[in-house]
């Protein structure tokens, strides 16, 4: 064996067969030994070709076509913004149009083009569009239903309210009121007064002047009974009350359109407004030049007379003649 490993074998074992002189490379230092001659060649063995691969950038490695040019119109948009909420013009567009997300709503089809409203008495449709925030620059999926409902609800002659969207473009609301039962004044200010007497909201137009008006502290919550003590009155003596005063929180007084000032008894106040009815009836009390009439006592009729009655009366009882002192002698 050489130092290669390899098997040195006799040329003598060959006679006959020439070797040809081995080429000598200069510098190498080593010696080539030829294949043998007179052999059969062996056919080299192809080798198996490996698969080329050919790597493939997929979607996530490519940059999206017209990515700079979206960018770049998105950093231009971004900018212009930024100088409309500083200049002003976002504000003043927004007034005018709306907020974008609404105009694009409404540009689907999807504003508010209808209300129905239903159940309201005193209030108009005006007011309820008003109180609930409906804005026609709005629109319907941007619109907070909930928050429109407790706008009504803290709307003082609201009792309860339902708000309700109607796709594509419509607002259903269902208003139930309060029932306004008297006027109430207090400190010189009248308000609008339920029948368990809650404030429903202060007098501001004539819509209320047909209900029955109560003055005094605590007269509010003593409504219902004065509308019971009305109703013990004639159709004629109900025309000529204009208001029901609380006295000490305890009794009525009336005030009649003329003036006059009715007294009315703690206990029995509705049978004394009857007996004010037949006066009224039989004597025409009322038309006369009085100032006020105390029915507190059940079996008279106490009246104060006007300047001119009672100058009348003194007048009158001065004619007459004076009875002597004493039996004449």
């Amino acid at each position: 064996m050489d130092g290669g490993g390899r098997l040195l074998r006799s040329l003598s074992l060959h006679q006959g067969v020439q070797l040809p002189a081995a080429p000598a490379y200069a510098g190498s230092g080593a010696i080539a030994v030829p294949a043998r001659t007179g052999l059969p060649a062996r056919r080299a063995t192809p080798r198996p070709r490996q698969p080329v691969r050919v790597a493939e950038r997929g979607v996530a490695g490519r940059a999206p076509r017209f990515l700079g040019t979206v960018l770049l119109l998105l950093f231009f948009g971004i900018v212009g913004l930024y100088g409309a909420v500083r200049g002003g013009q976002y504000e003043t567009f927004v007034a005018m149009q709306g907020d974008p997300r609404d105009l694009v709503a409404r540009a689907l089809g999807m504003g508010i083009a209808e209300v129905r409203i239903s159940g309201f008495v005193d209030l108009d449709k005006t007011e309820i569009l008003q109180i609930a925030g409906i804005d026609p620059r709005g629109s319907l999926p941007f619109f907070d239903a909930a928050a429109a409902r407790e706008r009504l609800l803290a709307a003082p002659l609201v009792k309860d309210a339902t708000v309700r969207k109607l796709y594509p473009n419509a607002l259903s609301i269902t208003i139930v009121e309060r029932d306004p039962f008297a006027l109430w004044q207090r400190d010189g200010e009248v308000f609008v007064v339920a029948a368990d007497g809650t404030v429903i909201d202060q007098l501001r137009d004539e819509r209320f002047a047909r209900l029955p008006l109560v003055v005094g502290e605590g007269a509010n919550r003593r409504v219902v009974a004065f509308g019971k003590l009305l109703e013990s009155a004639s159709p004629e003596l109900r025309a000529h009350v204009r208001a029901g005063t609380l006295v000490g929180q305890r009794r009525w007084t009336l005030k009649m359109d003329n003036g006059v000032d009715v007294r009315l008894p703690e206990e029995g106040a509705a049978q004394a407004v009857a007996r004010l009815s037949e006066l009224q009836r039989d004597h025409r009390i009322l038309d006369r030049d009085i100032l006020a009439i105390d029915l507190r006592q059940p079996d008279r009729v106490v009246m104060r007379l006007g300047e001119e009655a009672a100058s009348a009366r003194a007048a009158e009882l001065a004619k007459k003649p004076k009875q002597a002192k004493g039996n004449p002698t």
